[in-house]
C-alpha cells in the first residue's frame, strides 16, 4: 500500500463573525495502492484540496494519521511531487533550468542528462532553451509535469491542474497524462470536480461529499480512457457517469 489515509479530523476557523469552527474531515480514511491512478471527485468545499494538501505534508490532521510509503507524513518530502493547476515556472529561467530546478537544490553539480531525458520524453527537447511566457499554457503544464517526474517521486499530487486550460488542450493534457502515467507508473492522486475528467484519466474515482468530508462511492473507471475516439458512445463511460451524477446528487 502506498498511501494510508487513516481515520483522519480536520477542523477549521471560519471567516464569519460568529467565530465558529469548520469540520472538513471526522475519521476519514482512504487506501491509494501503489502504482495506482485515483481521482477524487467533488464540489467546491468538500475538502479535495485539503486532503491533498495533508497528503503533500503541507497541513497536518487534527487526529489520525496519514502514512506514504510506510512512514508518517509529517511533512513536504520530495517522494510526494505537488502539480498545482498553475504551472508556477520561473519566467527568468528558460525551460531547461526550470525543469532541473529541483534537481538543483542543495547540489554544486547536477547530471543534466535525465533533464535532457524527461523534456525529450514530454517533447520538448526543442523548446529548452526558451522563457515559459513563449509556450502555450498546455507547454507549460508539460514543464511543470516534467519537472515533477524528473525528481523520480514516488507520488504525484494533481491539484486540477488543466482547469485553466482550454476545452482542446484540456483534452490534449489528459491524453498525454494518461501515457506518461503508463509508461512510468507514478501512483498518482488527481483532484478535479469535473465528472468527466476524473473518469477518463482515473482507474479509480472517489466521489466525496461534504459536511464533512466523507466517500459518497467508488467507480472503477480502468476501461474508460481519455483517447477513446467518442465518450458518448462509449457505454462504460455512460454508465460511470450517470453513477457519479447520481451520487454528487446525493450531497446535502
Amino acid at each position: 500500500m502506498a498511501l494510508r489515509v487513516d481515520q483522519i479530523s480536520k477542523t477549521f476557523d471560519s471567516d464569519d463573525a460568529r467565530r465558529s469552527t469548520h469540520q472538513v474531515f471526522d475519521q476519514f480514511t482512504l487506501d491509494i495502492a501503489d502504482g495506482e491512478f485515483v481521482a477524487v471527485l467533488g464540489p467546491s468545499g468538500c475538502g479535495k484540496t485539503t486532503l491533498l494538501r495533508m497528503i503533500a505534508g503541507f497541513d497536518r490532521p487534527d487526529a489520525g494519521r496519514v502514512i506514504f510509503d510506510g512512514s508518517d507524513v509529517t511533512g513536504p518530502a520530495s517522494d510526494r511531487v505537488v502539480v498545482f493547476q498553475q504551472p508556477g515556472l520561473f519566467p527568468w529561467m528558460d525551460v531547461r533550468h526550470n525543469v532541473a530546478f529541483g534537481l538543483q537544490l542543495g547540489r554544486r553539480r547536477i547530471d543534466w542528462r535525465p533533464v535532457d531525458e524527461i523534456l525529450a520524453t514530454v517533447g520538448l527537447s526543442e523548446f529548452a532553451g526558451h522563457a515559459p511566457y513563449e509556450l502555450s499554457g498546455g507547454m507549460q503544464q508539460r514543464v511543470a509535469l516534467a519537472r515533477s517526474l524528473v525528481m523520480r517521486p514516488k507520488m504525484l499530487l494533481m491539484d486540477e491542474p488543466f482547469a485553466a486550460l482550454d476545452a482542446h488542450l484540456r483534452h490534449a493534457m489528459q491524453v498525454f497524462l494518461r501515457e506518461l502515467w503508463v509508461e512510468f507508473r507514478t501512483t498518482v492522486l488527481f483532484i478535479t470536480h469535473d465528472v468527466e475528467e476524473a473518469i477518463v484519466l482515473a482507474e479509480r474515482v472517489v466521489v466525496l461529499g461534504s459536511n464533512p468530508g466523507r466517500i459518497l462511492g467508488e467507480l472503477d473507471a480502468r476501461d474508460v480512457h481519455p483517447s477513446s475516439a467518442d465518450l458518448l458512445d462509449n457505454a462504460d463511460y455512460r454508465r460511470l457517469r450517470h453513477r457519479a451524477i447520481e451520487l454528487l446528487g446525493e450531497l446535502p
